[in-house]
């Protein structure tokens, strides 16, 4: 009887003394307080009263780092949270180096944040995060690799900026907005220049093209519902029917008598030189 009842407490401890570890947990146990290894995973015996074991997980935690104040190089004041991807890599670094790794880890992230912010620029924090986010992360994971923890990436996930700089930097979109549709617009007019400058000399080595050019405009203006037409005509066409006035009459032709000459001194009135015209007398009213 008395061996049976020896048996009972034997199994009853050896029940007591075992753990079952996941395969993403090792256990960091002690021994009468002293460090006795690593356990895990599966099943392990750690022997009640006299040793403990501190369950670790192995997975990565995604911890978020609240909302920080922190005023830029160029003292413009935003509110900054990232968030930080972490996992331990040494358990018994992280049981035995510090009390509580997460909480230490995120004291760690909230102030590494604002030192590193506090060193760039607006324009930089709001345009180079992938340059931020490597210097966090090197930073963070330099000063955990002592407690065994291991930081895979660190994101700034939002940056809060004040109202007044939200309008500034609107304002200054849209001066830069503008400021290419005029260089934008410059370029198409000199383009548009240029083109027509190589159009215009083509036109003038053949000058049946300029004819051709009226001929589709007409077809272009034809084609809108117009009750008004107008036909261009170049001037070549109907030069040779109007007559040159300014040049002198050409001979007569052989057998054909010229016609006489008007004799203007009949028309005009005789002024003798050195005596003025007779002036008029002005009517008499009745």
């Amino acid at each position: 009887m008395g061996f049976l009842i020896v048996l009972g407490v034997i199994v009853a401890y050896s029940f007591i003394s075992l753990r079952v570890l996941r395969q993403y947990e090792r256990g960091v146990a002690f021994f009468l307080g002293r460090y006795w290894g690593t356990k895990g995973p599966g099943l392990v015996f750690v022997p009640a009263g006299f040793a403990t074991i501190k369950r670790v997980s192995l997975r990565i935690v995604a911890m978020d780092i609240p909302p920080q104040d922190v005023i830029t190089r160029d003292n413009v004041s935003v509110k900054v949270n990232a968030v930080l991807y972490m996992k331990v890599s040494v358990p018994e670094q992280a049981v035995i180096e510090i009390e509580d790794f997460q909480y230490a880890t995120s004291q760690l992230a909230q102030t590494t944040l604002r030192s590193v912010l506090g060193e760039v620029e607006l324009d930089e924090l709001l345009s180079d995060r992938e340059k931020i986010n490597g210097i966090l992360k090197s930073l963070i994971d330099e000063r955990s690799d002592a407690w065994g923890i291991e930081v895979s990436a660190v994101e700034v996930k939002d940056v809060d900026l004040p109202d007044s700089m939200k309008r500034a930097m609107a304002r200054q979109a849209e001066a830069e907005r503008e400021r290419r549709a005029k260089v934008i617009a410059a370029q198409g007019e000199l383009q548009a220049s240029q083109t027509l400058a190589d159009a215009a000399e083509t036109l003038a080595r053949q000058p049946m093209s300029l004819q051709l050019r009226y001929l589709q405009t007409v077809v272009e203006i034809a084609a809108e519902n117009n009750s008004t037409t107008i036909f261009p005509v170049p001037i070549e066409m109907i030069k040779p029917f109007i007559p040159d006035l300014h040049t002198a009459p050409s001979a007569t032709p052989a057998g054909e008598k010229a016609l006489p000459r008007p004799d203007l001194t009949a028309i005009l009135p005789q002024v003798k030189v050195g005596e003025s015209a007779p002036t008029p007398l002005p009517k008499r009213e009745e």
